[in-house]
């Protein structure tokens, strides 16, 4: 994903993007502090550029006790930023997952200007008026900051519109705008105290967008940002619980390499997986036969290169064994006629022994073979057209139900009629399209196969309304027609 607009954050250019300018930083600085000089304050830039300003603010609130994050997508600039912060990400900052509520303080000041179309970060935006770069950064950075987290968001007042002062009346509290020092691109700083909804006070959050919409509208300029701070200090508070996630979801080909280098390639590990470095083989008592290493084999016991003087063949072996459930349906047939659904699961072990054939000259040098038992075939059908003596238009294969449905049968509920109306293509009380998509369905068979799911909709209960839904679908050659009975809530 690549940003198309470039970044208008500040008043100056320099190399070609547009950082804060150092005025409005230290001013932003005598406005904060940290709350508990001692303890640890997580602080983030997530459109960092060069990393000055976050870094700026981590010496200010006490650089041994802070851990400084940035998110930068241009990499001469993230290199750079890399050397000033703890942490920093080449990456967009849409391409990456960053654990929400983890920051003291996020210090946002994004990219401006109209999203174009058909960029990747988009499916992020919620707005519904114009679809902007600065709404969409906030959007993804502010679930960032923990309650009582310290925004600083500067944007240009005339992008300060109804959409974004709600936002900010929503999440933050003692909202204070401020004009910036530089004013090329009539640029204001926000801070903000983020702030559970319920804890809002309502009568400063219509004060603020009062203010905000005077700023907007240009009825009001706000003023400069002081030199000297006159209140008190928005107090960064520390962050005690450990950071969870922060990474970029795409990698690019030098990126892989630095991480693949930091492992020490992929299989960092092979000898501990394919051999036992320090384990002495002792040899067998007697001669194995050849259920005993086919048992070796199948347990992991032999495992790496293997040569065999008989054969020629060089084989690296590696076996495992691992467990399947095996599933037993029935329907059984009570002495007052009724039909009891009865569906077991068996664990199955399963050997699997591959080889990696390396013989000179075989015709297979290269191949892997696999050898595992026979699969089972599958067991018989719990409900077949046979069994139950339906006549239906489609084969109903093996018949499933829920949890759900299960406990009504428990109750009493007996599905044999709803499943023969299901098979005879009495699609019960759904919506009239999908019976019809169903009548295609069927009209589309081929050699007895579905090849589209059909689905009916039976109400069980007009007082309250309860229904079971009946899907039929092929599951291929293996598995055949499945039957499912279900819930609506189930699905």
């Amino acid at each position: 994903m690549a940003l198309i607009f470039p970044r208008v954050a500040a008043n100056f250019a320099r190399n070609g993007y547009y950082p804060t300018d150092e005025a409005t930083i230290e001013r932003i600085l005598n406005a904060l502090a940290a709350k508990d000089p001692n303890q640890r304050i997580r602080i983030i830039d997530p459109t960092a550029g060069e990393g000055v300003a976050i870094a700026e603010i981590a010496h200010h609130l006490g650089r041994e006790n802070v851990e400084a994050y940035a998110v930068e997508y241009n990499r001469e600039r993230a290199d750079h930023a890399s050397t000033l912060v703890d942490h920093c990400l080449r990456s967009d900052l849409m391409d990456t997952v960053i654990s929400n509520t983890s920051f003291g303080l996020l210090f946002l000041n994004p990219p401006y200007g109209d999203m174009a179309p058909g960029y990747n970060g988009a499916i992020y935006d919620q707005s519904k008026g114009r679809k902007r770069l600065e709404k969409l950064f906030y959007q993804k950075s502010y679930p960032m900051l923990q309650y009582g987290g310290i925004l600083t968001y500067i944007i240009p007042y005339n992008q300060l519109d109804d959409e974004v002062s709600t936002w900010l009346c929503n999440h933050f509290s003692q909202l204070r705008v401020y004009e910036a020092v530089d004013k090329q691109f009539k640029q204001v700083v926000i801070f903000g105290v983020r702030t559970k909804k319920s804890d809002l006070d309502l009568a400063d959050r219509k004060k603020m967008l009062g203010v905000f919409k005077a700023i907007y509208q240009g009825e009001m300029k706000a003023e400069e940002l002081p030199q000297d701070w006159p209140y008190e200090s928005y107090l960064v508070p520390s962050s005690k619980a450990e950071l969870q996630h922060f990474y970029q979801v795409t990698m690019d080909s030098a990126e892989l390499a630095r991480e693949i280098a930091n492992l020490k390639g992929l299989w960092p590990d092979f000898n501990l997986h394919m051999k036992y470095k320090q384990s002495v083989p002792r040899p067998p008592v007697t001669k194995p036969r050849d259920w005993h290493i086919a048992m070796a084999l199948s347990a992991g016991e032999i495992s790496g290169p293997i040569h065999s003087p008989e054969t020629g063949q060089t084989l690296i072996v590696k076996g495992d064994t691992h467990k399947e459930k095996v599933e037993h349906t029935e329907w059984k047939t009570e002495q007052d006629g009724s039909k009891t659904f009865i569906r077991t699961l068996i664990d199955k072990f399963v050997p699997v022994i591959k080889a990696w054939d390396m013989t000179d000259g075989s015709p297979y040098k290269g191949k892997i073979i696999t050898i595992t038992t026979v699969k089972e075939p599958e067991p018989e059908l719990n409900v077949n057209n046979d069994e139950i003596g339906l006549s239906t238009l489609f084969p109903i294969g093996r018949l499933l139900m829920t949890r759900g449905i299960d406990a009504l049968v428990q109750q009493g509920l007996d599905l044999l009629p709803y499943v023969t109306r299901h098979g005879q293509g009495d699609w019960g009380d759904g919506y009239a399209s999908d019976n019809e998509q169903n009548d295609r369905a069927i009209k589309a068979m081929v050699d007895g196969h579905l090849y589209e799911r059909v689905m009916s909709t039976y109400t069980l209960s007009q007082e309250t309304g309860l229904k079971i839904w009946i899907i039929t679908e092929w599951h291929g050659d293996e598995d055949g027609h499945i039957t499912t009975v279900l819930l609506p809530s189930e699905y």
